[in-house]
This record gives C-alpha cells, sequence and structure tokens, in this order.
C-alpha cells in the first residue's frame, strides 16, 4: 500500500512537469521559428495552447494564501490590459512565472538551452547548405561615418550599403543577439563549473561572431558579461558581499532613468542633429547634447523615437494600460517598450517585480543571477528582444518564477551548488 501511494504520489508531481514542460518547448520552438525566415500561421493558435498547458500546471500546484493573491492582483491588472489594448500577453507573462514554481530552476534552464541551441544550429546548417534562409543581409546598417549617417538619416545623400552575416537568422543583429542569450544561459545554467579557459573560449568565439555580424553591441554586452561572470567565479568577496548588488540595482536605475529620458527628449534630439547637420550650430542645452552623442553611438535608437506620425514610443504615446495602436509599431528600445506597449501601470509592477528579484538574488547571493539581471537590464535599454510576445526568449522569467514563489528557502542558498 505504501509503495503504491509512493508512486501515485510520484505520478502527481510529475504530472505537473510534464505540461510545463509541454509548453516551454512550445514557446521555445517559436522563437526558433521567428529567428528563421519562415512566417508561422498558427501562432496565435499556439499561444492559446501554451497557456493551457502553464494555466494547468499552475492549477495542480500548491501555493500559500499570500503567493495567491499576489497572483490574482497580477493576473487582474494583465485582465485589464488585455481588455484594454486586446493583447493577451501579460495573462500569459504571469500565468508562465507562476508556474515556474516547484520546477527544478537548473534542470530547466539546461533543458531551455539545448532546445535553443539544437535550434539555432538548425537554422545555421540550413542556410550553410542552402537549403533555407540566407547567408548574408545587405542593407544600410548605420555603422558608417558621421558624415554617411547623416546622409542616410536625412535623405540628402546615397545611402552606404554592407554586407553582413545573419546564417539564417535575417539579421546579423539576430544572430549576435542569440550568440549573446545562449552565452548568459550557458554560463548561468552550468556556472559551478565554469573555469578561466571557459570563459577565454567563450570571449574568441564572441570575436567571431562579431567579426561575422559587426554587431558592437552584440560584442560589448557579451564581453561584458563573461568579465562579469568570470569575475564572481573567482572573487568569493564578490559574490558575497551587498557592494556589488547595490552596484547591480544602480546599473538598473540608471537603464530605466536613461529610457525615459529617452522618451521624454527624443524629439528634441532629433531637432538638434537636423539644426546641426543643416545649419551648423547648436540650438538646445548641454543635457540634450549628450542625449545627441549617445543617439549617435546608439545608430539613432533616441531618434527612431520621432519615425513616425504619432512619436511612437515617446511618452506622450504612453497611458495607463496602453491602447489597441501601440500593439504592432516596432521600435529598439526595450525599456520604453515596456510602458509603450503594455502601459505605465503594468511597467512599474513589471520593474517593482525585477527589485523583488533583485533582493531575493541578493539574499540568495546569486552572483551570476546578479551578473545576469544586470546584463540584460543594460542590453534592453538599446534592443527589444526580451521584451516580446514570446515567453521562451527571456530567461529572466523562470528565475523570477523560482525566486518569487519558492517557499523551500533553505534550497534557494544552495542554488548556486546544486547539479542537476
Amino acid at each position: 500500500m505504501k509503495i503504491q501511494n509512493y508512486y501515485e504520489g510520484m505520478w502527481e508531481r510529475k504530472i505537473p512537469q510534464i505540461l510545463f514542460y509541454i509548453g516551454l518547448t512550445i514557446e521555445l520552438v517559436m522563437v526558433i521559428i521567428d529567428k528563421s525566415r519562415y512566417i508561422n500561421p498558427i501562432e496565435g493558435q499556439l499561444f492559446r495552447i501554451t497557456f493551457l498547458f502553464f494555466a494547468c500546471k499552475l492549477l495542480s500546484t500548491k501555493y500559500s494564501a499570500k503567493e495567491w493573491v499576489c497572483i490574482l492582483l497580477l493576473e487582474t491588472v494583465a485582465f485589464i490590459s488585455y481588455r484594454v489594448c486586446g493583447k493577451n500577453d501579460l495573462i500569459r507573462l504571469v500565468t508562465f512565472v507562476a508556474a515556474c514554481k516547484g520546477m527544478d530552476l537548473k534542470r530547466v534552464l539546461r533543458y531551455t538551452f539545448y532546445v535553443t541551441l539544437l535550434g539555432c544550429l538548425a537554422i545555421i546548417l540550413l542556410a550553410v547548405t542552402g537549403i533555407y534562409g540566407e547567408m548574408t543581409s545587405t542593407q544600410v546598417f548605420g555603422h558608417v561615418g558621421r558624415d554617411e549617417l547623416d546622409a542616410a538619416r536625412y535623405y540628402t545623400g546615397e545611402p552606404v550599403y554592407e554586407t553582413r552575416y545573419t546564417l539564417g537568422m535575417g539579421h546579423p543583429n539576430a544572430l549576435s543577439c542569440m550568440f549573446f542569450m545562449l552565452v548568459a544561459l550557458g554560463i548561468y545554467a552550468w556556472f559551478e563549473r565554469m573555469k578561466w579557459y571557459d570563459y577565454l573560449f567563450i570571449m574568441l568565439l564572441n570575436i567571431g561572431v562579431y567579426a561575422l555580424t559587426d554587431s558592437r553591441t552584440g560584442l560589448l554586452i557579451t564581453s561584458l558579461f563573461l568579465a562579469g561572470a568570470c569575475a564572481v567565479t573567482y572573487s568569493k568577496l564578490l559574490r558575497e558581499k551587498i557592494f556589488i548588488y547595490i552596484c547591480g540595482l544602480l546599473v538598473f536605475v540608471l537603464c530605466i532613468g536613461f529610457s525615459v529620458d529617452a522618451a521624454v527628449c527624443a524629439q528634441r534630439v532629433r531637432d538638434l542633429q537636423w539644426n546641426d547637420y543643416f545649419l551648423g550650430r547648436h540650438e538646445d542645452n548641454r543635457h540634450i547634447e549628450i542625449l545627441s552623442k549617445i543617439d549617435e553611438s546608439l545608430t539613432g535608437r533616441i531618434v527612431s523615437l520621432t519615425d513616425s506620425e504619432r512619436n511612437d514610443g515617446m511618452i506622450e504615446t504612453w497611458s495607463a494600460f496602453s491602447c489597441p495602436e501601440n500593439m504592432d509599431y516596432y521600435f529598439d528600445m526595450g525599456w520604453v517598450k515596456v510602458f509603450y506597449r503594455y502601459g505605465i501601470v503594468p511597467g512599474i509592477l513589471y520593474l517593482v517585480v525585477h527589485l523583488i528579484l533583485l533582493w531575493r538574488l541578493y539574499k540568495n547571493r546569486d552572483a551570476c543571477g546578479l551578473v545576469l539581471f544586470t546584463a540584460f537590464a543594460v542590453y534592453t535599454v538599446i534592443e527589444a528582444h526580451l521584451i516580446s510576445v514570446y515567453l521562451g526568449r527571456n530567461y529572466l522569467l523562470i528565475i523570477m518564477g523560482y525566486y518569487l514563489l519558492q517557499t523551500d528557502r533553505n534550497s534557494l542558498g544552495n542554488i548556486s551548488l546544486k547539479g542537476v
């Protein structure tokens, strides 16, 4: 009888995990499809299917009364967002994060790594063999001299075309982005096994990817992540002291502050650049001049917020719960996109959850998690990869679900030492 009860209990625990992995697998496959040239004709239906799997996992998992209150509160905000803007992204996101409770974090992340890596390799193989997808892309990328960039921006001269490798992923930045994501995910998942020569080898790969894509953003953010992860690997002082976590908090606040500032001042930056190029004079204060210089380094990402008739992305297009008109316009600045696409109220809650996660990272001395958190925060300033309808893009959501809904605090304290 005891044996029968044991196996029945084990099976009851396995069913929710199986449901979670099925939903996660579909989400990851959709990420791979999105990075390829193929257009997924049943994407909306698949989103509904994965939501059902995660919802079933949620309903079959035990939560405390406090956790249920938090989940229902966030689901209510997500539902209001859905009713206002017509998109159910936030409902799916909250359900996914809540469904992560009880899952083995490292095992889930390693599974995510393997599926994503195999998918990327499949895209590359198809492109290299000429079966499907393009090896290169020729277009105006913006990484040119100031005169050529201005000419392309203001249509006063011939734009400068460049050819870069995409290896089937449509854009060189997409290739560089997926390399960074796999590096960040892999190092976090196997952090306790990393050695200095592993970091050196990955850095050489990083340089190789840069040679193919000429993506300075990818090279820089991956290099910074590798340096940070290597530092906390060999420095117990950095892993244990609160100072490094405070630095992570400051970086996060600066990223949000800069993004909001860019959304406020984008039109003034554009006017300054126009006057500087055509009239040869500056007509604004030092603050806007600094933003203009930063925008040049970011290949016009701030000015891109003024490219539409409505100035989509600028702060005047933000509202409490967004609107249907904000659902389809695309730009690169990820933190701006959070508030533009989903609204100010959900955006603030999203930031609060990040701050709670940062606190949990400190309490559990998860230094590699801090490096991942900080790198993703910086990357999201200039790229919107993590702010997406595809839940499988943002690995931080899985970490959130584990930390914020984990009742066994002792197991959290040993997260960096556990194997799978």
